[in-house]
């Protein structure tokens, strides 16, 4: 089957919205232009599970979305209209907490000895004898004491004559060699079992036997609120119920990849989505390893399936200036990074600073992102990586002791000067696995460690040069030890080398969770001085980018990931594309802004509670909150009370969800650990009274949202333009190719109503006059990803490795219009076949007042777009049909953009 990689489509899969629900909508994305379906986990995951990170066990497809035979339909119903299927797999961590995981009730069951003991990534050892050799499982939802006192935790037997421990709806397992302590060496029956059971929860000596069996176990059961400080296996993030799996070691790569190989093998899917790479051992290698095994597999599949290769994306947060390693055999990522380039091109540099002094002014707080970054991170670092940290001192301090020259560093001493570098590290990671790494590597190694050494007390100073030594590449085995030959006894265990090796790898599997949990989930609901700015892939401060900045950008993934995806919403983003594209225009109207918030905090004070003596909400939350209506009112509202009270209804649960996971995530006034709840309540107190019927405030907003929706719709298509035209594949979360004004998740999961988009499609409704209305602009972005899709599907090689030729704009609005062409190869004496592509950007202040979502001809006055010669001549223009004659040379942009704040012209 020919099917170019052309355009995604992401589906989330859960037990509402199964294979067959998406078999059901192949048509309407094949219509729409989506080449490949791109799914969201599939394997067997936990009871319920509404995303499937949560696999429990690798070797099943979910039963709960459809199963093998309900995959199976799917993918014949995307053969028969020549798609292809796109696959995310999680290989970084498993859900356990429970009895659902096979492989770790085993790993409970029979400890070490147990064949899967080698997936997960535990440590074994500890210096109390009393948990050596024992996974801590704090999965209790209370002290432990406590829960046995209680009658919590309950020893049960399942129909299979099994026996647990039971806490509240998790089943732990007992060992097997426990069995005669509880029934004695007979095989009692079903009744004398029970009662032999029922002896474990007599009151005066159920608590303490029960204590007794406990504390046989290969695992201790703990309270949830010690995993940060004692957990022994690596989670995913600070999450207590995903265990880290070492697909390094290649027997637990083929077990857990098993499936997704013959799933490959039989052409049931044609690519993978790696999630959280840099979660594992060694990113680097795993992608190595799942390409070659890929790629052997290619000649096993049948004639039906896909005939590309097999697409490799991996889910990666890039920092601005850093690249993918060079030496990954991979696609390209997941589209974060494209994300972050739009919306740095499509946020005013004027606005940054104005909004960053307002943000100071309302709040008080200080508004350097730098700061709030490392005050995060140290924060972070000390209540939910504790344990981690403490695996990875451990890991250098075998490496010091192996090491005659290095047996004086004190463990106290590497853990202060380790606190302080992991907090330095500006990016996810670096990758070494002991064997060097590049020079942007060493150039990350080396910015942290001096920022670390302002932190360091002298007396530090020695372990601080010695960690630096290791990190940057090993300098610290060489030489000054023990000679070869005395040290030719020793264990691989004490080998430098394997040492070094361990230790870096716990290094950079710490600064990774670090970094995400202190920037995207702390910084970015703590700070905000605009939230468009605060994305997954983004930078706190939010630099913007200029045209040129943008071009090269375009240019450089052209010639290094030409098939990486384009995104521009996703299962994780914190707000929709088209929240942020909206709220993007508040950097062009700062003046404006600022005088509005005022008076809405003027309006809105006498909601304020007063808690402890200070105000509820604080300021920097008001102002947050206030950022976020504005980003999902409702555009096109009848102007009458009884419309705007239906959309505050509406809204209101949504905004409320939001605010209440914002305000734990900020963890200013409020946690996930300890919550605030006095002073959450008195939030969404303040909340639903400026929403109310008796409130003003709605029609403000109203007002607001009125004024810059313009504005706002042309962002929304230059992005959706860029996003379908730059060099990539176009990923579109479902239901996105509307406007989509959703918030973070669970908002940005809800169910999509499917028919409704499939009969807007089906109108083939003109892009130019759905731009009328602000009803209609759902209407007005679908026709246009249906029209630049079809041109993708007819000239596919053009947009998939076609040129990218940034086009020169001059004149006095120069600045708000972005040009570029993709060039194919010509043929001997024809013009090369090419796409020129025009977007309106920063356009409120050229948009009159009451205007529509156009720059008028009198905006673009002399500006001029410069056409090459060999581009000139007769083009189509994809959006409006209309017949253009591009000259060579200076050509007026108020003639080109007549009808549409944007424009792809192809030749004719």
């Amino acid at each position: 089957m020919n099917v170019t990689p052309r355009a995604t489509m992401r589906l989330q899969f859960n037990a509402g919205f199964t294979f067959d629900d998406a078999a059901a909508l192949v048509g309407y994305m094949h219509r729409l232009g989506i080449s490949h379906v791109y799914a969201s986990p599939i394997l067997s995951a936990r009871a319920g599970s509404t995303h499937g990170y949560d696999v429990v066990d690798p070797t099943r497809i979910s039963d709960e979305i459809g199963g093998r035979a309900g995959l199976e339909r799917l993918v014949a119903a995307l053969r028969r209209h020549e798609m292809g299927l796109i696959l995310d797999i999680v290989p970084n961590h498993m859900a356990v907490g429970g009895d659902e995981n096979p492989w770790w009730t085993d790993v409970l069951a029979k400890g070490e000895a147990s064949p899967h003991a080698r997936v997960f990534d535990i440590d074994w050892r500890h210096p109390d004898p009393e948990r050596d050799g024992k996974v801590h499982a704090p999965f209790l939802g209370e002290d432990y004491d406590r829960a046995l006192a209680s009658g919590a935790l309950r020893l049960c037997r399942d129909t299979a004559g099994r026996v647990w421990v039971k806490a509240h709806d998790r089943k732990f397992p007992i060992r097997d060699e426990d069995l005669p302590a509880i029934f004695g060496e007979g095989t009692p029956d079903a009744a004398e079992a029970d009662r032999l059971v029922a002896r474990y929860h007599e009151p005066e000596s159920g608590p303490r036997a029960l204590h007794r069996l406990l504390d046989r176990q290969h695992y201790r059961l703990a309270w949830w609120r010690t995993a940060a400080d004692e957990v022994n296996w690596r989670r995913f993030f600070d999450i207590g119920e995903l265990a880290g799996v070492r697909v390094e070691d290649p027997e637990v790569f083929e077990a857990t990849h098993g499936l997704i190989f013959e799933l490959y093998a039989t052409g049931l899917i044609d690519g993978l989505r790696i999630d959280h790479i840099d979660g594992l051992a060694d990113p680097g290698g795993y992608c190595r390893r799942l390409r070659a095994r890929l790629e052997d597999l290619r000649d096993r599949r049948p004639a039906a399936a896909a005939d590309h290769a097999p697409l490799i994306l991996v889910e990666k947060i890039l920092a601005p200036g850093e690249r993918l390693p060079e030496d990954w055999p991979v696609e390209g990522t997941t589209g974060y990074d494209f994300m972050a380039e739009l919306g740095g091109l499509l946020h005013d540099p004027s606005g940054r600073m104005p909004l960053r002094s307002l943000w100071r002014e309302v709040t008080g707080e200080p508004d350097d992102p730098e700061i709030e970054v490392e005050a995060a991170r140290r924060q972070i670092l000390a209540t939910a990586f504790e344990a981690d940290l403490a695996r990875t001192v451990r890991a250098f301090a075998a490496l010091a002791r192996s090491r005659r020259r290095d047996r004086d560093l004190t463990t106290a001493a590497l853990r202060r000067v380790l606190t302080e570098v992991v907090i330095q590290v500006p990016v996810y990671r670096i990758y070494d696995t002991g064997d060097g790494h590049d020079a942007a590597d060493d150039a990350t190694i080396a910015g942290a460690i001096d920022r670390a050494r302002a932190h360091v007390v002298p007396g530090d100073r020695p372990a601080l040069e010695r960690l630096a030594d290791w990190l940057h590449g090993g300098r610290a085995i060489e030489g000054g030890g023990v000679d070869a030959s005395a040290e030719a006894g020793r264990t691989d265990e004490a080998d430098p080398d394997m040492l070094r090796r361990a230790a870096l790898i716990r290094f950079q599997q710490l600064t990774a969770p670090l970094a995400a949990k202190a920037v995207e989930d702390t910084v970015f609901y703590r700070q905000a001085p605009l939230l468009s700015c605060n994305e997954v892939g983004s930078e706190p401060g939010a630099p913007t980018l200029s045209p040129a900045a943008f071009h090269q950008a375009c240019i450089d993934r052209r010639r290094r990931h030409p098939m990486g995806l384009l995104a521009t919403a996703t299962h994780d983003h914190k707000r929709g594309p088209d929240t942020r594209m909206r709220l993007a225009v508040l950097s062009e109207m700062v003046e404006d802004w600022s005088r509005t918030v005022k008076s809405w905090r003027r309006m809105n004070m006498p909601s304020q509670a007063s808690l402890d003596g200070h105000m509820a909400p604080h300021p920097a939350d008001e102002l947050m909150l206030y950022q976020t209506l504005i980003g999902v009112w409702p555009a096109g509202l009848d102007a009458t009370r009884a419309a705007r009270n239906t959309a505050a209804g509406e809204i209101l649960p949504r905004v409320a969800g939001w605010w209440q996971k914002a305000l734990r995530e900020g963890k200013r006034r409020s946690n996930w650990v300890e919550p605030d709840t006095g002073y959450e309540a008195a939030c969404l107190a303040f909340l639903q009274a400026i929403m109310g019927s008796d409130s003003s405030f709605p029609e403000a907003l109203d007002r607001l949202v009125r004024r810059i929706t313009p504005a706002a719709m042309v962002n929304t298509l230059a992005q959706t333009v860029l996003q379908l035209t730059c060099p990539g594949i176009p990923d579109i979360y479902r239901g996105s190719e509307v406007l989509d004004l959703s918030l973070v998740d669970p908002d940005n999961r809800r169910p999509v109503d499917h028919a409704r988009l499939a009969g807007l499609l089906a109108a083939e409704t003109e892009p130019a006059a759905a731009l009328e209305s602000p009803r209609d602009h759902d209407a007005a972005k679908q026709a246009v990803i249906a029209r630049i899709l079809a041109l993708r599907a007819r000239d596919p090689a053009l947009f998939l490795t076609g040129d990218y030729l940034p086009l020169t704009v001059t004149g006095p609005a120069a600045d708000h219009l972005l040009a570029f062409a993709r060039v194919g190869t010509a043929t001997a004496g024809t013009q090369p076949p090419h796409a020129i592509i025009l977007v309106s950007r920063l356009a409120d202040r050229l948009i009159p007042e009451d205007g529509a979502p156009l720059i008028p001809a009198e905006g673009w006055a002399d500006t001029l777009i410069e056409i090459p010669g060999p581009l000139a001549g007769h083009h189509h223009e994809v959006l409006t049909g209309e017949r253009l004659a591009l000259r060579e040379g200076g050509l007026a942009v108020s003639g080109l953009l007549t009808r549409l704040p944007v424009a792809v012209m192809t030749g004719v």
